[in-house]
């Protein structure tokens, strides 16, 4: 019980150290859309999201796989775990969440699952994050990349898939964006991999 709550209180301790880093990554990514549309007069369309969701899962299934990897050395386990992982939270962070929140709010945005829809290009984006992970064992830069991903992938999919994005849609986007990036970005990076393992103390990421 005493090691079950000490578990706990570690997890809870990472993610109020994630989230003054993940607001500032949600303020930058929504500065960047500002002034790629506004001040440039570039449309935000699908097509970015098309491009950091996957990039997003590489860096996931990166930090995932290598954490795995560096405490347990079987491939074929941390790859299962790096893609699974990748897959999974990165479709909750990028697209779940903010669809859910984005109706729930009444922004109206539309679903969008590329794990469906382009299969190919997700499973090889999390396979090749995953090889990337378990050669390298690096996973500190990776994680920091990781959010700042997520939390570009999180608000582009907003944006591309609501019909009106106004000025309520950044507040709305801002608090959804944090809660989209902080849990699932911190679960696979920091929780996912330690429920395979053996030796199930929480440990930080080096």
């Amino acid at each position: 019980m005493d090691e079950m709550k000490k578990q706990t209180n570690n997890i809870v301790n990472e993610l109020k150290q994630h989230l003054p880093f993940t607001a500032f990554a949600t303020i930058t990514a929504i500065a960047v859309f500002v002034i790629i549309q506004y001040y440039f007069k570039v449309q935000i369309s699908e097509n970015l999201f098309e491009i950091f969701h996957p990039v997003h899962v590489i860096a996931s299934a990166i930090v995932t796989a290598g954490i795995f990897y560096k405490h347990k050395a079987k491939v074929i386990q941390a790859l299962i775990i790096g893609i699974s992982g990748a897959l999974i939270l990165g479709s909750l962070s990028d697209i779940v969440l903010p669809f859910l929140s984005g109706n729930i709010l009444g922004l109206e945005t539309a679903f969008h699952l590329p794990l469906i829809e382009t299969p190919l290009i997700i499973l090889g984006s999390a396979f090749l994050g995953s090889v990337i992970g378990i050669w390298s064992k690096r996973t500190k830069v990776p994680h920091f990349i990781h959010v700042y991903l997520s939390a570009f992938a999180s608000l582009f999919y907003l944006i591309a898939f609501t019909p009106e994005f106004k000025l309520l849609g950044f507040t709305i986007a801002f608090f959804t964006i944090i809660i989209a990036v902080v849990l699932p970005c911190c679960i696979s990076d920091l929780i996912y991999p330690f429920i395979f393992l053996k030796k199930s103390k929480h440990k930080n990421v080096k």
